[in-house]
């Protein structure tokens, strides 16, 4: 049984229903959907938000021995599935999709009524985000989603596998002029589709890449009592940023050692 206690926000929700400590009971899927909640756009808005969602050791390895599995716990995994069913698409970059296997998001019946009343599909869509598109395509996450998969490439992408893609089911969605995707049209390009709540479960290299083009909105970050050592990855990779950006703690939540933080952008 995972008890998670908020250590710090006046906006999260306590196990009794307000502002408090709520120390002492588990906390429901309802109260994680709540904590966790994107914020509400105004009338006739249709801004995207772009949330990504990382762990990391205590000496900042993002994966051990290729996976983030190892370093992740069973609350971790528990807002791992409320942040998806919170989620209108789950962007991912290839490498990603290949090393942790990824298959199709699932329907919870415990998010349906939610999710339909958000006008929301029975599940978020997954879209990966390829240069050369050097998938598998007869996976299921491609041949059998309950929501059609994204492909995001370039234009100058190979047609062969832009033709194997959409024979497959999925969907290709062009968010580059070359043959990479610029990470700023991609998000422009998933809010055309209707995909306004945004999640990014990385790798590291996309996560950097949405970073250094100023898009990511807010980070929610696992730290994982742990030590790895090793060279493996940070939470985000690529070029620096000319100046550090700055993100505001908005919540707090702690269980067994492990620290669910989420981090916002400044507004205004």
């Amino acid at each position: 049984m995972q008890r998670l206690f908020p250590v710090t926000d006046e906006t999260t929700p306590s196990a009794s229903g307000g502002s408090g400590s709520g120390a002492g009971r588990e906390w429901s899927l309802a109260e994680l959907a709540a904590a966790y909640a994107y914020p509400d756009a105004g009338p006739g808005e249709a801004t995207p938000w772009l949330r990504g969602n990382m762990v990391s050791t205590l000496d900042g390895a993002a994966q051990h021995e290729g996976r983030s599995q190892p370093i992740s716990c069973a609350a971790d995994m528990r807002i791992f599935g409320t942040l998806r069913a919170l989620a209108d698409v789950v962007v991912a970059g290839a490498e990603t999709v290949r090393q942790e296997g990824y298959r199709p998001a699932r329907a919870r019946a415990e998010f349906a009524g939610a999710r339909a009343a958000a006008g929301q599909g029975p599940a978020p869509a997954i879209a990966v985000i390829s240069a050369s598109l050097d998938l598998d395509f007869s996976l299921p996450l491609f041949t059998s989603p309950l929501v059609p998969t994204l492909v995001l490439t370039g234009a100058a992408a190979p047609a062969d596998r832009v033709a194997e893609a959409e024979r497959s089911g999925a969907r290709v969605v062009v968010a580059g002029d070359g043959a990479g995707v610029d990470p700023a049209r991609a998000v422009a390009a998933l809010a055309g589709l209707g995909h306004t709540r945004l999640l990014t479960e990385g790798g590291p290299r996309l996560l950097g890449q949405f970073v250094a083009a100023g898009v990511l909105d807010e980070l929610c970050l696992t730290i994982s009592p742990m030590l790895t050592a090793g060279d493996a990855q940070r939470i985000a990779g690529g070029p620096a940023v000319a100046v550090p950006r700055r993100f505001e703690l908005a919540s707090l939540l702690e269980e067994d050692g492990f620290l669910f933080g989420r981090y916002r952008r400044p507004r205004g």
